[in-house]
């Protein structure tokens, strides 16, 4: 789980203007985190399949997100990409 000040970091990391909460680079950017997270602890516990379900849908999810976001704006899909280290 993600406290509330890593979330308000993450958010002020890679939102586009200052009330943004809610653009696909945000979002993906928490999912990231939070699949990163998941991942650790699955490596740890690897027979929590509930868990492991909970991460596909999230990394669904983002894919999602990066696939609307490359069909809008290509630059910012590369930027964003890179900046979060993501491999397509």
């Amino acid at each position: 789980m993600l406290r509330k000040e890593q979330k308000s970091e993450i958010i002020n990391a890679n939102r586009t203007h200052e009330n943004d909460t809610g653009s696909p680079e945000v979002q993906v950017a928490i999912l990231t985190e939070r699949i990163t997270n998941l991942t650790a602890h699955l490596q740890k516990n690897p027979m929590d399949n509930h868990s492991r379900r909970g991460l596909f849908k999230m990394v669904g999810q983002r894919r999602r997100l990066l696939d609307y976001l490359q069909k809008k704006d290509i630059e910012r899909y590369r930027a964003l990409i890179s900046k979060l280290n993501i491999r397509k």
